[in-house]
């Protein structure tokens, strides 16, 4: 694949990037492009990973990781700069599907095989409440490692894994203490034609449906004691 001018780094919208690459099976998800591409052996992973890693041109690397398992390879593109995905991630998505067609192979949303440990791509945040956010956040941020986000507009919020094994953090304001109710709850963001089927099996598993005002952004869900966790999608966030 051909070096991306840096005129093509353009940061995009979230219908834009959805309209992109959806029919590629890639998926938005919490600020990346997500996909996987399901493989016979362990070898063929690493042996694919190295073909698109040699394959983004000088500097592409930095926009692509890769999550090498014995029967698939995840794909995740972002922004290093921006935190986010631009036109270059978008392009980039459609090369590496081209590229992976020509080696017999395709990139989808769903894990392969199926069975009880299949699922489609997800990525999970962690959402802090907090009274005084800058009185917590250097905590987080040290006892986790973490670092800034990049791209944030204003006061820094949320944190990142510099080396991107572990969940964001981000912090929601409080207006005042609310007793009897957890300040730490789970971001689990979906691809938007699975987020009913994944609020129907929390439901049947014992989940309540709290809050669903900001729907299709985001379901809140709280198990049978009260701790809660947000099913989101991309759509109903841009302005």
């Amino acid at each position: 694949m051909d070096e991306l001018p840096q005129s093509a780094e353009r940061r995009l919208t979230r219908q834009e990037i959805s309209a992109a690459v959806t029919r590629l099976g890639w998926r938005l998800i919490l600020g990346t492009l997500q996909t996987y591409v399901p493989v016979p052996t362990l070898a063929d992973a690493a042996n694919l990973a190295d073909i698109m890693a040699r394959s983004t041109g000088p500097g592409g690397g930095s926009n692509l990781r890769a999550d090498l398992r014995s029967d698939r390879v995840a794909f995740t593109l972002q922004s290093p700069d921006t935190g986010w995905v631009t036109s270059r991630e978008t392009d980039l998505a459609r090369q590496i599907t081209a590229m992976v067609g020509t080696l017999g192979l395709t990139t989808t949303p769903d894990s392969s095989p199926p069975g009880p440990a299949a699922r489609t791509v997800q990525g999970v945040e962690i959402g802090i409440d907090a009274l005084d956010i800058p009185a917590i956040r250097p905590f987080w941020r040290a006892v986790l490692g973490y670092v800034d986000e990049p791209g944030q507009d204003g006061p820094p919020n949320a944190l990142v894994d510099p080396v991107g094994q572990g969940p964001s953090i981000w912090f929601q304001q409080m207006e005042e203490p609310r007793p009897q109710r957890n300040r730490i709850h789970f971001d689990v963001g979906v691809p938007d034609d699975e987020a009913e089927g994944r609020i129907a099996a929390t439901l049947a598993a014992g989940g309540r449906l709290t809050y669903d005002a900001e729907a299709p952004a985001f379901w809140v869900l709280a198990d049978p004691e009260g701790n809660e966790a947000c099913i989101c999608t991309w759509q109903g966030r841009d302005a």
